[in-house]
């Protein structure tokens, strides 16, 4: 049956739309799928805000974080209060320091920490739950029994242990939290690596004579990317839970740092006294940022969820 031309034409159009059609990876459906996530797409925002907020904040503070304004010592019901006419955006401290500068300064310090734990406890628990889980036998058995152990040992004992040892720096606070809270990701990991490992793809790899550290690292752990991530995303906020409370109990970060631990935990001191702003301002962040990362957490459990689709 011969075309006429303007079937010709249509069938051309369809090709041509055809061509233009591009085949969506998982990637990108799942990052489809959060953007349709409001909260995780509100929280990631908020966020971004707040981190900007860290790194433009000290051009924006009329007062160092180490400042004195002697003029509020004393008096800081009347004069530390916050007002824009002195520059105490967030009112002083009991100090007379600059709280909007302090607060900056504590929003750096645990955002990098929270960040900085988590990257180490990915790094080392996904590793090291990859490891065990693919070459099992006795070797998964040694490894998760040492972790067992760790896992029975008191967290936070171990922890101010370390501070205490070690020193009270900033440093030892991110290798302590960091090296103590890769237990569960590696758990974690390896029972996703025993499914992975009898893939079709990572035979196909053993067949070929591909070694078994590339088979770890070039096809097993890539395919674990997304679990990682959403639990890395819980971790954050864990890191800067732990961090907040070692500070409150006058353990982490050491004056003149500071961190939002300590500035609540200096607020709540002088509650009494009416100065409520030394307890609200860090507070709010830090309440913030806990709920923003556990939604984006949500956002991207729901959106890498196989079963969801």
């Amino acid at each position: 049956m011969l075309l006429d031309t303007h079937d010709v034409k249509e069938l051309s159009a369809n090709l041509a739309e055809m061509d233009e059609i591009k085949g969506r990876s998982l990637w990108a459906d799942a990052r489809n799928r959060f953007k349709r996530n409001r909260a995780a797409m509100v929280s990631t925002f908020i966020l971004i805000g707040i981190v900007i907020f860290s790194f433009v904040g000290p051009y924006l503070a009329a007062w160092s974080n180490e400042e004195i304004d002697w003029s509020v010592l004393g008096k800081v019901k009347e004069l530390g209060a916050p007002s824009w006419s002195n520059g105490h955006y967030f009112g002083t401290d009991d100090l007379g320091r600059d709280l909007f500068a302090r607060v900056v300064q504590g929003t750096q310090i645990s955002l990098m920490v929270g960040v900085v734990g988590a990257l180490i406890a990915v790094l080392v628990g996904t590793t090291y739950g990859a490891v065990a889980g693919y070459f099992g036998g006795r070797i998964d058995s040694v490894m998760m029994r040492i972790v067992d152990i760790l896992i029975a040992m008191p967290f936070m004992f171990v922890l101010i242990l370390l501070l205490v040892v070690f020193g009270r720096s900033v440093f030892m606070l991110f290798v302590g939290v960091g090296l103590i809270s890769w237990l569960d990701m590696s758990r974690i990991v390896r029972g996703q690596t025993l499914t992975i490992k009898n893939k079709e793809f990572v035979e196909a790899a053993q067949a070929m004579g591909v070694s078994h550290f590339k088979i770890i690292f070039r096809h097993i752990i890539p395919n674990l990317l997304g679990v990682v991530a959403v639990f890395a995303t819980q971790l954050v906020p864990l890191m800067i839970l732990t961090e907040s409370f070692i500070s409150f109990l006058g353990l982490g970060v050491q004056e003149p740092a500071t961190s939002w631990g300590a500035l609540i935990n200096e607020g709540a001191a002088t509650m009494q006294y009416g100065t409520l702003w030394q307890l609200l301002f860090p507070l709010a962040f830090f309440i913030v940022s806990l709920f923003c990362f556990f939604f984006i957490g949500d956002g991207l459990r729901d959106a890498l969820d196989p079963k969801d689709r």
